[in-house]
């Protein structure tokens, strides 16, 4: 029963976040949340731009590492062991996402979450191991690959879902104008589209799509992926972990593959992108992991209960507010939009 509540709660939650952002977050309002002074230019003060993008990401972020933590913790895995592989994790991905980002797409102001899957599917099992290896001496229980790679994976199509709304607030990963797409896609998003507004949108300053129909790319990754998370939470609480990483990994690589012919935003030269490329060995790393990996019934069965109530003391609570800053830390800082400000007293009020 207490599943049944968590993922319906779950569910319900996601749904109401994705469906306030397909409505509001394309309006120009939705992308600059804050303007910082940095310095004075004559009578200008030069700002720096604060975005709703990196509000949003953040929140996906935190909100992946806690359905990582509860997922793992209900399998009864080191709390501490847990906090470290996090870490590890995220001081991998967070850089190559801007670095692989770079050398695909020749550009220093862009990230890409598929180069930082792939990077972070690559480092899990070496840091699983060497984590195993040096902190086993403080660890409660030792980290098991299959749960973790599964957790991992569950954490993501949430993450990488919720991540799309994000990308609606700043206008990138944009799908292609519906007048320049096949009739038969014409036909299939006639009444289920984007419309993108504001100059400062990836959308307009990159391709000058302001104000046309486009392809609702982030809308349908985010329902797929998301819905994906919840069928793989289902299966991993009733102990299917090896089912539960290899469908949630091939749902989301594979969909990743495909949306790129549907997307309008520049991918690099190829008509193969780089990033499919990286799906696929994605995808092919993870089932060559999956079949060498011990069987689901000789590991311990998930305890949500249990879970919930370890998470619950202050230096966790800490912990992932730790994530949320260094996400928007990351990722809140606008590197290809300026502003200026200007302040004056209002005398009427003295």
């Amino acid at each position: 029963m207490t599943e049944l509540f968590f993922i319906t709660g779950l569910g319900v939650l996601t749904a109401g976040a994705l469906w306030w952002g397909f409505r509001h977050l394309p309006r120009e309002k939705w992308q600059i949340m804050a303007v910082v002074p940095r310095h004075k230019t004559g009578q200008d003060w030069q700002g720096l731009n604060l975005t709703y993008y990196g509000v949003l990401c953040a929140n996906a972020y935190t909100v992946a590492v806690v359905l990582f933590l509860i997922l793992a913790t209900s399998a009864r895995i080191s709390l501490f062991g847990l906090c470290v592989f996090i870490t590890g994790v995220l001081a991998v991905c967070l850089p190559a996402s801007r670095i692989i980002a770079r050398v695909v797409e020749k550009k220093k102001g862009t990230l890409t979450v598929g180069g930082a899957v792939f990077a972070g599917i690559l480092v899990s099992p070496a840091l699983v191991l060497l984590i195993n290896r040096v902190f086993e001496p403080v660890m409660a229980t030792l980290l098991h690959p299959l749960i973790l790679l599964s957790a991992v994976s569950i954490a993501y199509a949430f993450g990488e879902g919720l991540g799309r709304l994000a990308c609606i607030s700043f206008g990138c990963c944009y799908g292609k104008p519906l007048d320049q797409c096949p009739p038969v896609i014409q036909t299939l998003f006639s009444r289920f589209y984007l419309i993108f507004t504001g100059p400062l949108k990836k959308i307009t300053y990159a391709s000058g799509y302001d104000g046309q129909k486009v392809v609702p790319v982030q809308i349908i990754t985010a329902a797929l992926y998301t819905g994906t998370g919840l069928a793989g939470t289902l299966l991993f609480l009733n102990g299917f972990y090896r089912t539960a990483f290899l469908i949630t990994l091939a749902v989301t690589q594979i969909w990743r593959f495909v949306s790129e012919f549907l997307r309008a935003d520049f991918r690099g030269g190829r008509r193969i992108t780089a990033y499919q490329i990286m799906a696929l060995v994605t995808l092919g790393f993870a089932g060559a992991l999956a079949l060498g990996l011990p069987v689901d019934n000789s590991l311990p069965q998930p305890r949500l209960h249990e879970a919930v109530s370890s998470l619950w003391t202050p230096w966790m609570i800490l912990f992932v507010q730790g994530i949320w800053a260094a996400s928007f830390f990351h990722t809140g800082k606008s590197m290809v939009t300026g502003s200026r400000i200007v302040f004056h007293v209002e005398k009427t009020h003295i």
